[in-house]
């Protein structure tokens, strides 16, 4: 599974790093409902809620469907700026059609919906909206009924929202760490002019891979899903706050976005979904479960391993194989015998590797 940026028809000039407050108040703002994902900023998290007004934190509460588990669409701008304010005059453009399915355009689907009409006209697609709200809760379903009945409103009501946001807590966030995020978008974007863009992805996450004969960017994630570029162009935006996460936006004819984090934990990198998924298969085998739990307590011979689950060598050399394609085991050979032996260290990862991919 991946999310592939088709940018076969864009010129490199029209691709490009940059930074977003709004981007970046997005992320915190999921860090805040969901901090969980992101254990290095547990601390952050707990004294940034410990420190809401309580009417601030209800009504993050209530909008938190924009934020929580999909990101709308609002969030993520195809323009890079350097201004909060700037990025929300931007919404005044959105006629009601736009800015509603913006909003309301989130499910827990694990592919890009395709262009979502506006649930403004027919009563199907209002059903459908509230619908997905109601899964996601009562305040969030409230939220959305007023979205729709009044979406100037909402409008207003969202943006004060946000800038209450910056003027309680974020904008000394975004003071803090835009010098960090301008930085490393400069140093991108040298990448990608000089040396092309298969380094500039490279150099952006591990998890990101150019296909220069197709002109594709394939990003690994536990999720289906093609995003067209062509002239639109392709921005590229670093935040402080994303790590796990890499989050694609295609907004169906603007300009795509792909948020990436630029602060990573000290720690082993997290496997591809196809090696992780290889691993989850070969131990999903009863006997093969059988044999780690045997070669956990340390080093067998094939015969010896044979005599244990009643089989023949061959049977279980056959098992042995699929066990060391996947990683998860060693060989090593004293005298006439091969020993075979579980890669305690890679196993216990393999929780946290296949953790890393869902959060991905």
């Amino acid at each position: 599974m991946s999310v592939v940026i088709d940018v076969a028809d864009v010129p490199l000039e029209r691709i490009s790093f940059g930074v977003s407050p709004l981007a970046e108040l997005g992320a915190a703002l999921h860090v805040l409902a969901e901090p969980s994902h992101h254990p290095g900023l547990l601390e952050w998290a707990a004294d940034t809620r410990a420190g809401l007004p309580p009417d601030l934190a209800d009504r993050l509460y209530e909008a938190d469907i924009l934020w929580r588990s999909t990101r709308s669409d609002l969030f993520l701008p195809g323009i890079a700026a350097t201004d909060l304010k700037e990025e929300l005059d931007t919404w005044e453009r959105l006629d009601d059609d736009a800015f509603v399915v913006a909003v309301v355009e989130l499910s827990c689907a694990t592919s890009f919906p395709h262009s979502q009409p506006s649930p403004l006209h027919r009563a199907e697609d209002r059903r459908r909206a509230r619908e997905l709200a109601a899964g996601r809760g009562v305040r969030q379903a409230a939220f959305v009924d007023r979205l729709l009945a009044d979406p100037q409103k909402v409008r207003a009501w969202l943006r004060r929202l946000l800038q209450d946001c910056e003027e309680t807590f974020f904008g000394e966030v975004w003071q803090r760490v835009r010098p960090q995020l301008v930085a490393d978008a400069r140093h991108k974007n040298e990448i990608l002019r000089h040396r092309g863009l298969k380094e500039a992805a490279t150099a952006m996450s591990p998890a990101v891979t150019f296909d220069a004969e197709r002109g594709r960017l394939v990003v690994d994630k536990l999720q289906d899903g093609w995003v067209r570029a062509s002239d639109t162009g392709l921005l590229f935006l670093p935040t402080a706050f994303g790590w796990p996460h890499l989050v694609v936006r295609d907004a169906h004819g603007d300009r795509p976005v792909l948020q990436y984090p630029v602060a990573v934990p000290d720690m082993p990198p997290t496997l591809s979904l196809a090696t992780v998924q290889q691993r989850l298969e070969a131990v999903a085998h009863p006997l093969r479960l059988r044999l780690c739990r045997t070669l956990a307590r340390g080093p067998h011979s094939t015969t010896e391993l044979a005599d244990a689950q009643g089989l023949t060598p061959p049977e279980v050399s056959r098992h042995l194989g699929v066990l060391k394609k996947a990683g998860l085991t060693r060989t090593r050979r004293e005298g006439r015998y091969v020993l075979h032996e579980l890669d305690i260290e890679l196993v216990g990862r393999l929780g946290a590797d296949l953790l890393g991919n869902a959060l991905r």
